[in-house]
């Protein structure tokens, strides 16, 4: 689509817009509702005197806000195009639930009735107006939205990684597939050792992929291998995970990823998104959510902690208080981890060197501070920027992620998520002294993103309190 960033953001906007509208809405109605099945004494003041009362006009304000955020965390503003009818309808059904039972909670329990029917009858009808005003609002403009994909009027712009005979007939099969949305190939992109129709005008080199992306407005990358296997496939997905775009596969050419294949679309091919976790929308928007919640408070919370270790890091040894370094994140992007400093100053003069239990580098300070894992602490804040998450791989060096790619090419799977202060890794595996240790520990990473949900996050986080407690962080 053109200016497809812009395009999402109109989409997420008339959907937000809409669900703001049709919260105001359903919440009036279910007043005048209220204030007829409460037998409230019109004698002594009218219908509109209740509903614009003060009461009334700040719940009005409130509510359809607090709606929205609902909605947000339901992950349904995450992905505006391409939306199952069925997924649509059970994320409206769950969504009305949880916000009829917030408000019930929050602004109604206290209304004065003592008939239990009555209660009843009032958060059903709030669950009614709500969904029936919310569902037909989205439904419309996601049949518009359709209709705009049936008619070609908008297409998802589309690269084909591999040019080969495969690689052509994989978009055949994409252009031929009744999928609830449209696509227009704009060329493909050979993979070096792979045949190349010559004939064709429409191939290009993998090396100018990401100008080709920029020029075309790109929305999807197709990998199409003519005979590749997995390694090769997961050292192209590390290639082409910097850009940024949705980069999918036909899952019975990938076998490593289908313990964890998630389809959205089972009317069409059965592409599989591979640059993405297999965790729900709502999920990442909880964690997410989660993640600023916990930092924002441990940074408060935490402050004469972390000036209380401030002092005895600069007094222990001369250097910096904080130490920053480079590490690479979700997408491969580079960003500074921040740590409390725990080795002298200029510790890696000589170039990058992993660190060992006896390392004569740690200062007398920082041999505590890693014991129990307080010079991570800092690293809420990367978590609050979006950096990182507070549950994910631990983040590394381009340095030693070559290596490492060398032996596992599955860490590029690592690059799906944001990178976390604790992991599985870390609490199964501890610190790495060498890249063998590092390849072990991605192992326990790469099967956490196989099982990615918020109930394992919890799980991680109960061992790494206990493992900080124990003092087991070397």
């Amino acid at each position: 689509m053109r200016d497809t960033g812009i395009t999402k953001r109109l989409q997420r906007t008339r959907y937000f817009v809409g669900d703001l509208l049709t919260g105001n809405v359903a919440f009036f109605l279910f007043n005048l509702f209220r204030f007829k099945i409460l037998d409230i004494r019109s004698g002594e003041y009218s219908v509109w005197d209740y509903v614009l009362s003060d009461k009334l006009l700040a719940e009005q304000c409130a509510v359809p806000l607090m709606m929205c955020g609902i909605f947000w965390l339901s992950g349904y503003y995450n992905c505006p195009f391409g939306k199952s009818r069925l997924q649509e309808l059970q994320t409206t059904i769950y969504s009305a639930i949880i916000n009829s039972a917030i408000i019930y909670m929050v602004f109604l329990i206290n209304d004065g009735s003592v008939d239990r029917t009555v209660n009843y009858e009032l958060i059903a009808t709030l669950f009614l107006i709500l969904f029936v005003c919310c569902y037909a609002v989205r439904i419309a403009i996601t049949l518009r939205t359709s209709r705009y994909f049936h008619l070609h009027q908008w297409e998802f712009r589309v690269l084909v990684v591999g040019s080969s005979a495969t690689g052509r007939h994989t978009a055949r099969r994409l252009l031929e597939s009744p999928s609830r949305v449209s696509y227009r190939i704009f060329g493909y992109v050979a993979i070096p050792g792979e045949p190349v129709d010559e004939t064709a005008g429409d191939t290009y080199r993998l090396e100018d992929i990401s100008e080709l992306c920029d020029k075309f407005s790109i929305d999807h990358l197709i990998i199409a291998p003519d005979s590749m296997d997995d390694k090769k496939i997961l050292n192209l997905l590390y290639y082409l995970q910097p850009l940024n775009l949705s980069v999918r596969i036909i899952p019975d050419t990938f076998s490593i990823l289908t313990s964890s294949i998630r389809l959205n679309d089972i009317y069409g091919d059965p592409f599989v998104e591979i640059a993405s976790p297999a965790i729900s929308e709502s999920s990442k928007n909880i964690k997410r959510t989660f993640d600023v919640v916990m930092s924002v408070f441990l940074l408060l919370f935490m402050s004469p902690l972390y000036i209380a270790i401030a002092f005895w890091v600069k007094r222990s040894s001369p250097g910096k208080i904080i130490f920053k370094q480079e590490r690479i994140g979700w997408k491969q992007r580079p960003f500074n981890i921040y740590k409390f400093r725990t080795m002298i100053e200029d510790a890696e003069k000589e170039g990058p060197r992993l660190s060992s239990d006896n390392d004569e580098r740690i200062t007398a300070a920082g041999r505590i501070l890693r014991k129990y894992r307080l010079d991570e602490l800092p690293q809420f804040w990367n978590v609050l920027k979006g950096d990182m998450s507070i549950v994910g791989p631990r983040p590394e060096r381009r340095h030693y992620i070559e290596k490492i790619m060398e032996k596992a090419p599955y860490y590029a799977l690592v690059c799906q998520v944001r990178p976390g202060i604790t992991s599985w890794g870390m609490v199964k595996y501890g610190y790495a002294s060498n890249v063998e240790q590092m390849v072990e520990r991605t192992r326990y990473d790469l099967i956490y993103l196989s099982n990615m949900s918020l109930s394992l996050d919890i799980k991680i986080l109960i061992y790494t309190v206990r493992t900080v407690a124990c003092g087991r962080g070397l």
